[in-house]
């Protein structure tokens, strides 16, 4: 199954079928022009709500990773590269992480901006 969740996790279950999208589009497991599984499909197997499932597909609509249409489905757009997906995951990450530990959100802010100033700009990605 494309999307995991895990129901015990203090991620909200939508969050976590938009991290599962981006993880299969970051590892190429989609590509631009794949399908996504319908909404109701996908809810149905993880025994969720099909709004949770929508509004996880929301948010990665909003991050310009997927077309959502009524009536077509959700299919991965052809401009949004693997990275683009990969660097936006990373991010959701760090922010859950920071906000575990018990960073406000202009605090994360602040360390993100930091690192964008202190870090060189020949650093390369490792993936």
């Amino acid at each position: 199954m494309l999307v995991k969740i895990d129901p015990t996790s203090r991620v909200p279950l939508s969050d976590q079928v938009a991290s599962s999208v981006r993880r299969a589009m970051a590892e190429g497991q989609l590509r631009s022009g794949d399908r996504l599984p319908a909404a109701r499909e996908v809810a149905k197997s993880l025994g969720v709500n099909v709004h949770t499932v929508l509004r996880g597909y929301q948010a990665l609509k909003a991050e310009g990773l997927i077309d959502l249409r009524p009536g077509r489905g959700a299919v991965v757009i052809t401009t949004a590269p693997r990275s683009h997906a990969l660097l936006i995951e990373t991010f959701n990450q760090a922010v859950a992480l920071a906000r575990e530990l018990g960073f406000s959100d202009e605090e994360t802010l602040s360390a993100f901006t930091n690192c964008l100033s202190t870090t060189p700009t020949s650093v390369s990605p490792a993936h």
